[in-house]
């Protein structure tokens, strides 16, 4: 179930082992990226895509966005 975080939250998350997924095209996640997170871009997910995510642990997915 999706659920709205905070910094703090993230911090223990990834401290404790959640996986980490940045879903901006390739060039940007190359750019700059959170430690330890993986890039899968948005236009790459679909019905399929969870598979590749541990179910043991929370999976955080995030979009760096400056607007």
């Amino acid at each position: 179930m999706p659920t709205a975080i905070d910094r703090n939250d993230l911090r223990e998350l990834a401290r404790s082992g959640a996986q980490l997924i940045e879903v901006l095209p390739r060039q940007e996640y190359d750019d700059e990226h959170l430690p330890g997170a993986i890039n899968m871009p948005l236009t790459r997910m679909d019905g399929e895509s969870g598979a590749e995510f541990r179910r043991d642990v929370p999976v955080v997915v995030y979009c760096q966005d400056y607007q």
